[in-house]
């Protein structure tokens, strides 16, 4: 009985934190694929930090990916492009983030500190656009929203 009332509160408490990774198919980005993610922003005084995830196998054969990053906010129609460079090695070679045997994983900062203007659903658009088509050993990509605590 405890549990279930303790299981009652939680659900009424605000949600602070927002996260949801894509499985890459078969870890083969190609163009084509572009992971779709939205999000519910109810409150628009309060600041955010959004990241962009990735988990790749060691046999990834580069220091990088590059995205496109697509973004519409509540209300528009077009969405907003913008290329990013998330590294995934440091300069000695090691892989970024944490590891757990061949699989990584990267949380990169997208935004730090903004504020949402409007209420309402983003939506975020995740394209991969190096050179190689498909893009190997890439196993998920995705977004993390995160409310700063002031």
């Amino acid at each position: 009985m405890i549990a279930l009332l303790g299981l009652g509160f939680y659900g009424c408490m605000p949600i602070n934190r927002f996260e949801r990774n894509v499985q890459i198919p078969q870890n083969k980005w190609f163009y084509s694929f572009t992971p779709e993610i939205s999000f519910d922003i109810t409150d628009t005084t309060s600041l955010y930090n959004v990241f962009v995830n990735l988990r790749h196998t060691d046999a990834y054969a580069y220091r990088n990916i590059w995205l496109e990053i697509e973004t519409r906010r509540p209300a528009d129609s077009l969405f907003q492009k913008e290329r990013f460079e998330l590294n995934l090695q440091q300069p000695d070679g090691q892989w970024m983030g944490t590891g757990y045997a061949d699989i990584w994983e990267v949380r990169h900062p997208l935004f730090s500190g903004i504020q949402f203007k409007r209420s309402g659903t983003y939506t975020v658009r995740l394209r991969q656009i190096m050179r190689d088509d498909p893009l190997a050993h890439v196993m998920n990509a995705g977004i993390r929203v995160e409310k700063i605590n002031q």
